[in-house]
């Protein structure tokens, strides 16, 4: 007789337990099809390129707060030395004052007028009360003396107190203008890691391609340059191609971008400052079309300077993990301005 008994339902948990994987399932699919896409090997440049004029601008920032803290650490000990060599003056001088209120105090046992008329030598003494004003006026100027001197001390004192709290600020601009570079070359190193290593490859002969490396012909014409100082600067930054580029490094056998240009015009005999913010504004600024060999040329909102080489291409250290070179003003990033110094 065949069985008529109805067919054993799904237990409760059997079912949520499906319909949970169900939708785990339905889920992981959505997140899938919604999930941001691999970046190609052009957006990964892209961004570390910006990463890396982003990392310069700290860059640029920190040897600015790290030159003025070296001028602020200097102006403090000189200071301080003033305030060491002035408490010296003041130590002797009331020394000096000691003296003569002990000299006044083993003469000045009777009234000059008794002493006069008991003394047997009446000219010695008249000597001797001529020295005892001498030493009333003498004491009444070393207390001038250190009273003056005491204000200056105070004043110097407050002077120092205030360029050390400088000081201290600027330490902490530095520390972190520092850690704001590290974080965007880490950064940068992270979408670089991305890439395949045929991907890295790729993008490093791209770039190579780009700029004109230390063994090629580079093709620089025969453009006369704007200042014999310029031209001096550039064959002495010429002799430099090859160099690594290293974050606030000032040479001669590493180099960041400002280090490079500041080296460069201190061979030639010109002191010029070591940031591209300041290095902008210290001789005449002209356009990309008066440009000529050895002049200034800034990009990117001045975070990055080279020296202009001729045929519209610029001898720099472009960014960390390259070599000092030539290279093409169109590949560098947006012109800002030129100056000639």
């Amino acid at each position: 007789m065949a069985s008529h008994r109805r067919p054993k339902q799904p237990s409760r948990t059997r079912v949520t337990v499906l319909t949970v994987t169900a939708t785990a399932a339905v889920a992981l699919t959505s997140q899938a099809a919604h999930a941001d896409p691999k970046p190609t090997k052009s957006e990964v440049k892209a961004k570390v390129d910006k990463l890396y004029h982003e990392a310069e601008e700290a860059t640029e920032k920190y040897n600015g707060a790290k030159e003025q803290q070296d001028e602020l650490k200097k102006q403090a000990e000189a200071l301080q030395d003033k305030v060491a060599r002035g408490q010296d003056e003041v130590n002797a001088l009331r020394s000096e004052l000691g003296l003569v209120a002990t000299a006044q105090y083993r003469s000045g046992g009777l009234d000059p007028s008794v002493q006069l008329l008991l003394s047997s030598d009446p000219d010695s003494f008249l000597d001797q009360a001529s020295a005892i004003d001498q030493l009333s006026a003498k004491q009444a100027e070393s207390l001038r003396k250190i009273q003056a001197k005491q204000r200056t001390l105070a004043q110097q004192r407050k002077e120092a107190q205030g360029k050390l709290a400088d000081l201290d600020d600027v330490r902490k601009t530095l520390g972190a203008n520092k850690k704001k570079f590290q974080g965007k070359l880490a950064e940068a190193q992270r979408l670089l890691n991305t890439l395949t290593t045929a991907e890295r490859a790729k993008m490093a002969e791209d770039d190579q391609r780009a700029s004109r490396a230390a063994g090629e012909r580079v093709e620089l014409g025969n453009e006369v340059p704007g200042s014999a100082l310029g031209a001096a600067a550039l064959q002495a930054a010429s002799t430099r191609v090859g160099k690594p580029y290293v974050r606030a490094a000032t040479g001669p056998d590493s180099f960041d971008c400002s280090g490079l240009t500041q080296w460069a015009y201190a061979q030639a005999g010109a002191d010029i400052t070591r940031t591209t913010y300041t290095q902008i504004n210290q001789g005449t600024r002209i356009g990309r079309s008066q440009l000529k060999p050895g002049d200034l040329v800034f990009f990117n909102n001045t975070t990055h300077v080279g020296l202009y080489a001729g045929n519209n291409t610029v001898l720099h250290a472009p960014y960390p993990g390259t070599n000092v070179r030539y290279e093409s003003m169109d590949t560098i990033g947006a012109f800002q301005a030129g100056v000639r110094i």
